[in-house]
């Protein structure tokens, strides 16, 4: 699966291997198959799994921009269409004065002993929560939840569009020498490029949610890079050689 995928922990092996069963399932059954919501670092070590695999596959959230997915294996005789992935979206609607969080939210679901892989994004606005939930949980949740901590809900199956904006950006554009862990780390950081190299060595970042103790490793657009006591950061796509034979890169930060 790469080099990125040799110092894997025995979490990350169990959970690759429930994925390979997932795939022999389909295959052997002839069935569409479908994991709990994915995070992050579970889609990335899941992609690279699924793209050695024969069948058809998919990984969605619900809208095109999600953070949590579901991988869906589909057989030759059916289109991986997004209507089959067994989610669905909930509205709570609230009043727009009263202030609710992310972290709320989640806490109402898991105070029903929902298991968080049976949650995915939820998306937070003035007025208005949008709930990606398994099937198997949106019908408790529909009928229990009242209450998001003390801001009284209106909870409704589906959603309008436009969603509410999911994870959002502060743009850091600059230059490097190139597109070394550490030269980006020390952009990002604001730090020196020793001290970068000491965040790298200490196990402090990671590279597409791997960790990543070689300064030299080199990055590539679409990289995500986690730092800690920093941030999440993207690397864009917008690059171009200076005059001075340096790299103007522009990083994203979610924010």
């Amino acid at each position: 699966m790469g080099q990125a995928f040799l110092n894997l922990s025995e979490d990350d092996r169990l959970f690759l291997s429930r994925i390979e069963d997932l795939f022999a399932v389909s295959r052997n059954r002839n069935i569409a198959k479908f994991s709990h919501f994915l995070d992050e670092r579970q889609t990335y070590l899941a992609q690279g799994l699924a793209a050695r695999q024969p069948e058809r596959y998919r990984f969605f959230g619900g809208y095109g921009d999600a953070q949590r997915m579901m991988l869906g294996v589909f057989p030759d005789y059916l289109e991986p269409d997004e209507d089959l992935f067994p989610f669905s979206a909930v509205t709570a609607l609230f009043r727009k004065e009263d202030s609710l969080s992310h972290r709320d939210v989640l806490g109402a679901l898991m105070s029903l002993r929902i298991k968080r892989e049976a949650v995915g994004d939820l998306l937070v606005e003035p007025g208005r929560a949008v709930l990606f939930l398994e099937d198997s949980v949106a019908p408790l949740v529909l009928g229990e939840i009242q209450k998001i901590g003390r801001v009284g809900v209106k909870l409704f199956p589906g959603f309008q569009d436009p969603l509410p904006k999911g994870m959002r950006f502060l743009e850091i554009t600059g230059t490097v020498a190139s597109l070394r862990l550490d030269a980006v780390t020390s952009m990002a950081t604001g730090q020196s490029r020793e001290k970068s190299q000491t965040l790298i060595q200490s196990g402090a970042v990671s590279v597409n949610y791997m960790e990543q103790q070689n300064g030299s490793f080199p990055l590539k657009a679409g990289d995500v890079l986690r730092i800690r006591g920093y941030g999440k950061f993207l690397l864009g796509d917008q690059m171009r050689q200076t005059k001075k034979d340096r790299l103007f890169i522009t990083l994203k930060k979610y924010v």
